[in-house]
């Protein structure tokens, strides 16, 4: 039997983008694909989007969260899928065939997570890459240097998530950041590589959508670092010098 992934997508007021995401999911050719969405309760045309690809949707829950985490506990609650990653509602997958390369690197059983690198676009120009993340190999002691890998790549099996929690929803901003800490420094996860642009990921995302949204999410990195006994303000700021080379945007990721 075929690995089977669960694809979670959750969404608050994004007709102008949900249908690109949906398109990305319900195009891969994966054929073992379970699609997950959880509307916020949107009020904008999002449901008239999900509506119109409902055929694609393995489970539709449109109801009142308490943010993006709570959506996101909710679908992996709702997820039955050997694998669970996530599709946030103004990304795209880079090729119909990323799922294919996530479920290769699964083969291995030893294999509990797999990542791959990330490309941002112009929100406005989706066609257009503004930064390349080259997440790079891994091995556990990359994390105290700022290292992690881009969490929209990031997949996991659903019974790590089971054993190790899924996101801490006191975090507004860095939830996902401290999962994967928990789950690779605390938990020793052993994660796999897949070396290339794996998504395509539109800016202006809640963590860097204001300077209080900056300070926030720089504040909630320091706790989740300490709380998971990994390092402190070095680290955070490793964190932050290290992603500097990703604004120099490599032409082959445009494509």
């Amino acid at each position: 039997m075929s690995l089977q992934i669960s694809v979670i997508t959750a969404v608050m007021n994004r007709a102008d983008t949900l249908g690109d995401a949906l398109r990305s999911v319900h195009g891969q050719s994966w054929a073992g694909v379970e699609h997950v969405v959880i509307d916020g309760g949107s009020t904008d045309g999002t449901l008239d989007v999900v509506r119109q690809h409902r055929a694609g949707i393995a489970t539709l829950v449109s109801e009142p969260d308490s943010g993006l985490y709570d959506a996101l506990n909710k679908g992996i609650a709702a997820a039955t899928g050997d694998v669970i990653g996530f599709m946030h509602a103004d990304d795209e997958y880079a090729s119909p065939y990323t799922l294919e390369r996530v479920a290769a690197a699964f083969e291995d059983p030893s294999v509990d997570a797999v990542y791959g690198d990330l490309v941002y676009v112009s929100r406005k120009e989706p066609s257009r890459v503004v930064r390349y993340w080259q997440a790079g190999r891994y091995h556990r002691g990359l994390l105290a240097l700022g290292w992690m890998p881009p969490h929209p790549t990031f997949y996991v099996r659903r019974e790590v998530y089971s054993r190790l929690g899924n996101f801490d929803t006191r975090f507004r901003i860095a939830a996902d950041y401290d999962n994967m800490l928990r789950l690779l420094w605390r938990g020793r996860v052993k994660a796999a590589y897949v070396p290339e642009v794996l998504v395509r990921m539109r800016t202006g995302g809640a963590s860097n959508r204001s300077l209080l949204n900056i300070l926030t999410k720089s504040r909630e990195d320091y706790t989740a670092l300490r709380q998971n006994g990994i390092g402190g303000l070095q680290t955070l700021l490793l964190k932050n010098v290290t992603k500097l080379p990703q604004l120099v945007v490599r032409v082959a990721a445009a494509h």
